[in-house]
């Protein structure tokens, strides 16, 4: 009731401004939840040109939204198809990754014979691996055991479907040598986790990471150090017979091995080391 009474103590001016602010701003409010959309009417071709002009000027959202419109309204034809065909890059431009691996998804699912398809297949694969970075984006700033290297299994899941399905294709000699490198990356990651429980005296856990490392990633430069942590683990379990059958085969395929003279303490992060 103060406020009220106060109100009206106002001068005739001031209360009749405040109320035109109000209005102004109520008005306001509902013109720009109403404003008129400047592509009703448009044709298809006329949303792909303005689409591609926006991608080419680096507008992602706004070639996104072109490319939104065009499919909904013209969801049959060559456009549409091309529309579902480039909005996956177009998210990924646009640092939408979840959306553009959904496009990748979708595309894959609608048009399995495309032509194009073994680009949506190395282009999910790139989203994957640039959204963790090869395992090691922000490694710096978060503890290795407490990350989900989900990313970049999905990102060698495409890559190896399309090097499978499409030897022959453009962008397979590149899914190729990023799978490598995700092998290695990922086959680090386990040994990393597999020393850190070493360290911490959890013995049994760095010999299962270990194992893990060894019959998942084989070839993987890191294997090396893997055969290391189980001879250690086993030694600290006591285990001297597994320790042995484990040294004698470490010997075999890594006979001047460093980690017998070092250790497994090193001065070089690991994802340095490849």
């Amino acid at each position: 009731m103060r406020s009220l009474a106060a109100f009206r103590n106002f001068p005739t001016f001031w209360r009749l401004l405040a109320a035109l602010f109000v209005a102004l701003s109520l008005v306001g409010c509902s013109s720009f939840g109403n404003m008129p959309d400047e592509t009703v009417g448009w044709s298809a071709a006329k949303l792909y040109s303005e689409a591609k002009d926006a991608q080419a000027e680096g507008i992602w959202d706004k070639a996104a939204k072109y490319l939104e419109k065009l499919e909904s309204r013209f969801p049959y034809g060559r456009y549409a198809q091309q529309a579902q065909l480039e909005l996956g890059y177009v998210y990924w431009k646009a640092n939408e990754p979840g959306s553009a691996l959904a496009a990748c998804d979708r595309f894959i699912k609608l048009h399995p014979n495309h032509p194009a398809v073994d680009y949506v297949y190395y282009l999910k694969g790139l989203v994957n691996f640039n959204e963790d970075l090869g395992l090691i984006g922000y490694i710096s700033t978060q503890d290795p055991t407490e990350r989900d290297p989900k990313a970049a299994r999905e990102a060698f899941d495409a890559f190896r479907e399309l090097a499978t399905r499409f030897p022959k294709s453009k962008y397979t000699p590149d899914a190729i040598k990023r799978m490598e490198y995700l092998v290695n990356a990922l086959a680090s990651l386990e040994v990393h986790v597999a020393r850190y429980y070493i360290t911490r005296g959890a013995y049994i856990a760095a010999i299962n990471r270990a194992q893990y490392a060894l019959k998942t990633y084989p070839q993987a430069p890191a294997i090396e150090e893997a055969m290391f942590i189980m001879v250690t683990g086993y030694d600290k379990l006591g285990m001297t017979d597994l320790r042995d059958d484990s040294n004698r085969v470490m010997r075999q395929n890594f006979p001047n091995s460093r980690f017998y003279k070092d250790g497994l303490e090193r001065k070089t992060a690991w994802w340095k080391l490849w």
